[in-house]
Order: C-alpha cells, then sequence, then structure tokens
C-alpha cells in the first residue's frame, strides 16, 4: 500500500488531502510512523523525530494514529487477495506476497492479477497499491518500490541477476546502515562488488549471512511463500515526554508495558520462554538484556516479575531513559493437558 496510514488519514479526512500529513504523535518525542507523499518531499519519513520532521516541514500536519481503522482496511486487502490465491505471506497490515502460480482464477499471466488486484483495491477501500512481480521473494519486493506511488514493476528471470548486479547494496532489502557500511569497507558497494566475493570470504564476515548475501547477489532466492508464517515474537515499546531516573518509575512504566504484551499474547494463544528488556537513554545509547526460562510463561505476573529482574540488572541508571521496551519470543506449542491449568493460572 502507498503511504498506508497516511492515505488512511486523506481517505477519511478531504480536509487533509493534497497537504503533507505525518500519522504520529507531535510531541517534543514524537516519532513519524507515516508520512504522506506530500510530506516526503520534504524529506519526512517514517521512524523520523516529530520535532525533525516539523523543522523540514512547517506545515506538517501530525494526525494521531487509528490502528483499529487501519486493520480493518487491511482485512478487507486481504480478503481480496484470496479471490485470486490462498499462498499470502503477511508482511505487516499494509503489505504481503502472494504466490500465484497457480491462482484461482487460472490467469496466466502475474502482471494482469497485480492491475486486478490493485483496481479491485481502489474500488473496495479508495486506496492506492503498488505491485512488484517476479520470479522470487526478493526481487518481487525490490520491484514493488520502482513505480511507486501507484504503479507495478516486473523484474523478469533473465532481468533479475543484472537488476541486482546493478543495485547499490544500501538499497538490498534486509541490508541495514550498519552492515552496508560494513560491506563497504570491504570494498563492496554493489551486486556486481558482492557477486565477486567467495562463499568463504561472506560467511567469514557475515557468519549465516554470508550465505544469503552470496545467492541473492546471483538473483537466487528459495523462500518459499508461507501463508501460515508463525510470528516470531511479541513486543511494545514507549517512548516518555520526560527522562525516567527513578527506578520506581521505571518499574511502573514496565509493569504497564508487560501487561500490553502479555495481553497480545493472550489474544494470538502464544507463549514464549525468552524475555528481552529494552533500554534507550536520552543520549540514545540503547542496551538490552534477556532471560530465557527452561519452560514457556505461564502467566501475566511471570511476565512482570521477569522483566522487573532484567530492569534490576541495569539500575543503577547512568543517565536519564528516553524509552523503554519489552519483547517476548522464543515461542512454542502449549500440551494440551496443560492448557486448563494455565488459563486457571492466568485468572
Amino acid at each position: 500500500m502507498d503511504a498506508y496510514y497516511a492515505s488512511v488519514e486523506q481517505r477519511d479526512n478531504p480536509e487533509l488531502r493534497g497537504k503533507p500529513v505525518a500519522v504520529g504523535g507531535s510531541a517534543a518525542r514524537g516519532v513519524v510512523a507515516a508520512a504522506s507523499y506530500e510530506a516526503r518531499a520534504f524529506g519526512v519519513r517514517s521512524a523520523l523525530p516529530s520535532v525533525t520532521a516539523k523543522r523540514r516541514c512547517p506545515d506538517l500536519i501530525f494526525v494521531k494514529p487509528r490502528f483499529e481503522v487501519y486493520r480493518a482496511v487491511s482485512a478487507q486487502i486481504r480478503e481480496i487477495f484470496a479471490e485470486h490465491t490462498d499462498l499470502i505471506e503477511p508482511l505487516s497490515l499494509d503489505e504481503a506476497y502472494l504466490d500465484v502460480t497457480h491462482n484461482k482464477q487460472n490467469i496466466p499471466l502475474a502482471t494482469e492479477i497485480a492491475t486486478l488486484i490493485r483496481a479491485r483495491i481502489k474500488e473496495v477501500t479508495g486506496l492506492n497499491a503498488s505491485a512488484g512481480i517476479s520470479y522470487c521473494k526478493f526481487l518481487a519486493k525490490m520491484a514493488s518500490d520502482l513505480n511507486k506511488p501507484n504503479g507495478q514493476a516486473v523484474i523478469t528471470p533473465t532481468r533479475g541477476p543484472q537488476f541486482v548486479a546493478d543495485l547499490p547494496v544500501k538499497k538490498f532489502h534486509g541490508v541495514g546502515p550498519a552492515t552496508a557500511a560494513k560491506m563497504e569497507r570491504l570494498g563492496i558497494l554493489t551486486g556486481a562488488d558482492l557477486r565477486e566475493k567467495p562463499l568463504d570470504f561472506l560467511q567469514q564476515h557475515f557468519g549465516k549471512s554470508g550465505s544469503w548475501y552470496y545467492h541473492i547477489s546471483r538473483g537466487i532466492d528459495e523462500r518459499p511463500v508461507q501463508p501460515n508464517r508463525e510470528r516470531k515474537s511479541i513486543g511494545t515499546e514507549d517512548t516518555f515526554p520526560e527522562d525516567i531516573y527513578d527506578i520506581k518509575v521505571a518499574q511502573a512504566e514496565l509493569k504497564r508495558l508487560t501487561q500490553k504484551v502479555w495481553q497480545s499474547c493472550e489474544a494470538k494463544g502464544s507463549r514464549g520462554r525468552t524475555v528481552t528488556v529494552k533500554v534507550k537513554y536520552n543520549d540514545f545509547q540503547q542496551v538490552t538484556r534477556s532471560r530465557t526460562i527452561g519452560e514457556a510463561l505461564t502467566g501475566g505476573n511471570d511476565l512482570i516479575d521477569l522483566a522487573a529482574t532484567l530492569l534490576d540488572g541495569v539500575f543503577p541508571f547512568s543517565k536519564g531513559i528516553r524509552l523503554l521496551g519489552v519483547t517476548v519470543s522464543g515461542f512454542q506449542p502449549i500440551p494440551p493437558e496443560r492448557e486448563e491449568l494455565q488459563l486457571r493460572l492466568i485468572d
């Protein structure tokens, strides 16, 4: 979807149309969750501090997010996908992979399916979508950004290897700034540079990811579309209006966050063994503390206690805390014979 959250807000409020809009908090420590294309023209992007965004675009209009609306529209879009295939792998509320090799309407061309889906999304939701079509997930993802907004692009099997060769590695999906900087230090600036490096060299410098880089530099990505992809973690975090120095205040905020995470775990029927607490200080230095227990958490109080213990491990605070976060991961299935007991413990 194109500028999804911001586009929904512009759709629902005609006064926002054609204007620079940012979805997120406008407070001093707010962060932009999404920006309209009018705002992007000024360099406003998601994850940008609101203060910086306002400095770049003085006329920027901030709108509070309405996630319940975004989820409802996302469900409408998923129904449209399902008219063509059951092989749908959601990445977020506004993005998914679809395998249409064998599609329900027996349409021979993926480009035609993409055109139909985009038109149907526009008809049902009033929103624009873009599509990338290719023979593998990596290149489909890269193609989806080529003709945004409201467009689509194709990377064919014959074009794929050369497309990757010409692409700067910093634009590779999945290559973050730190990895891109490391590659640059090793003389790897483009996909062609990456392709020249032998497998053992890449594994030596990038570990398990080395094999991935070796193959993707050749346009090879054999990952299937996984319609039942399991979520690897559930977490939340919050940036505070004022720095926190007091352990009791930090514990109270962490308890609020852990309760929210446990509610999400409950809603999804997920039980994890690993708890991670993230602390970001007022100078943006970040530390994390994690602990993995023998069996999955059985109740919200267990999560609260474990998170509090991890927070205690970074006390006394050397500087003010700007942000706290908590995440549960390491999910495992609950044996049927334990489900009733766990429900009683939760209550």
